[in-house]
Formats: C-alpha cells, structure tokens, sequence
C-alpha cells in the first residue's frame, strides 16, 4: 500500500491548479495521487476528514475537468447499469469489485492514521458503489487511476473514456 509520500506531496502548483480544475478551493487534499499523461494533476488524495472534522469518505477525487466529462459521458450512456448487471452474474468479476472496496476501505483507514485523525467508522461507505453497486464512474476511475490494478470496473472505465488529455491539457482550456 503506498503511502501519500509516494504519491506525492501536493506543492502549491499542484493545489492552484486542482482549484481551476474544481472551480473551488480543494479540500483535506494530502496527496497528488496520479497525473495526467499532459502532466497535471488529475487525481487527488483527500483526507478521511475535513479540517473541522466532518467525515470526508471519498479518498480518490477525479480533479482533471476532461477526465470529469468522459465518465459522465459513459455515466449518460448507461455504462454504470451494464457493469451493474455483469456484478450480479460474474461471480469473479464481483469478487474483484469486492477486494477493489477492501482495499479503499483500508487505503483510507491508513490515510487517517497518517494525518492523526479518527478513522471513519466501520460500515462508513467507500466510494462509487462499492462493494456491490455501481454508483459513480468518477469514484471508481479515480481509484483505478491512483492504484493500477486494483478495480475492475474503474480500469474499464478509465479505458473506455479513451484519452481525454489527447486534445491537449485542460489548462489549455482556460486553466
């Protein structure tokens, strides 16, 4: 399991842009935890808990605006139902899905240590649906992204969205 250092610390750069890419002010962010091929952040690592405490469970956040648009696109097409449906009748690809959600819960269970903060409680949701529905691309691709390998369904995701960096980088869209 890689530690927010591995990923890598976020330096002021990173976070100005991850605000343009937001539109707001990142949150809890503690690590850079993948880049677009174009170079930018397009993943974030967040704390499990925002500074005033309020549980924060998604600990992958797709920052990257085109990345953003492409898993709504396969969202809009009904992508998330299909791989609902191949959940409940793949009994390998379920237990993949399953170990995908064991391994956010306990990535995010180590993120709370690192910072000194109380873990989410037990039963507290991991992201994107997980361990049983298919609930939100975005979560999923952003775990795919950070941790190659690990989630089924985010890595067919990241490969359907195809490659949304190729028109250039979203800082060439106003960034």
């Amino acid at each position: 399991m890689s530690s927010p250092e591995a990923a890598g610390r976020p330096s002021a750069a990173d976070l100005g842009v991850v605000a343009r890419q937001l539109g707001r002010a990142p949150r809890a962010v503690m690590a850079i935890a993948h880049r677009c091929p174009c170079g930018l952040p397009d993943v974030v690592q967040t704390a499990p808990r925002l500074p005033d405490g309020t549980p924060f469970p998604t600990l992958y956040y797709l920052t990257c605006p085109r990345a953003s648009a492409a898993m709504s696109r396969l969202e809009a097409v009904g992508t998330m139902r299909s791989m609902a449906a191949r959940l409940r009748t793949d009994p390998q690809l379920a237990g993949s899905y399953a170990a995908a959600h064991g391994d956010y819960l306990a990535r995010r269970a180590a993120a709370a240590l690192h910072v000194g903060v109380d873990p989410l409680p037990v039963g507290t949701q991991s992201a994107g649906g997980m361990p049983d529905r298919v609930k939100c691309l975005h979560a999923l691709a952003a775990h795919a992204l950070a941790v190659p390998g690990v989630n089924p369904l985010g890595a067919e995701a990241v490969q359907a969205a195809g490659g949304w960096w190729q028109a250039g980088s979203c800082a060439e869209d106003g960034l």
